[in-house]
């Protein structure tokens, strides 16, 4: 089976290192908050995967094509516009919930929140818990946009 060897890797950078250095407050407020939460929902403890990623636990990934790779089974990157939440296995299979989170925008595997003060952190840590459990059972072999399995 052949590897994807363009992936990114994780990294020995202190994720609360980076975190503190975050030039926005709001943002580094949030970003705090985050590392908090994903910690309490996966369990694990963070690690910066390259440079912007900060993840949780890990995931191997494997496809029909024959790429295969690892990626954060949880994990947020602290950008200028939204703190950004990715959900690997899609947003979709967490749409029950996100009705219920607060003011937020979305991409196929991403979940961009500009202020958590504004959202129902309860509801977050469910999405980050449900989507760490769905990505850790074992080998998952589609992205977001590829409709994962058991959508329902």
């Amino acid at each position: 089976m052949a590897s994807d060897t363009r992936r990114t890797t994780w990294t020995d950078a202190d994720p609360h290192a980076v975190v503190a250095a975050v030039a926005r407050p709001a943002r580094r407020r949030d970003a705090e908050t985050l590392l908090a939460l994903m910690g309490r929902a996966t369990g694990r403890p963070a690690r910066m995967f390259g440079p912007s990623i900060v993840g949780f636990g890990e995931y191997r990934y494997a496809y029909a094509s024959g790429r295969s790779g690892h990626a954060p089974a949880a994990g947020f990157s602290p950008r200028a516009s939204a703190s950004v939440v990715y959900l690997t296995d899609g947003v979709e299979a967490h749409a029950a919930a996100l009705t219920r989170l607060g003011p937020h925008s979305t991409g196929v595997g991403c979940l961009y929140l500009k202020d958590l003060e504004q959202v129902d952190l309860r509801v977050l840590e469910e999405i980050v818990a449900a989507s760490y459990a769905t990505l850790t059972a074992g080998t998952y072999g589609l992205r977001a946009r590829e409709d994962g399995p058991d959508r329902g």
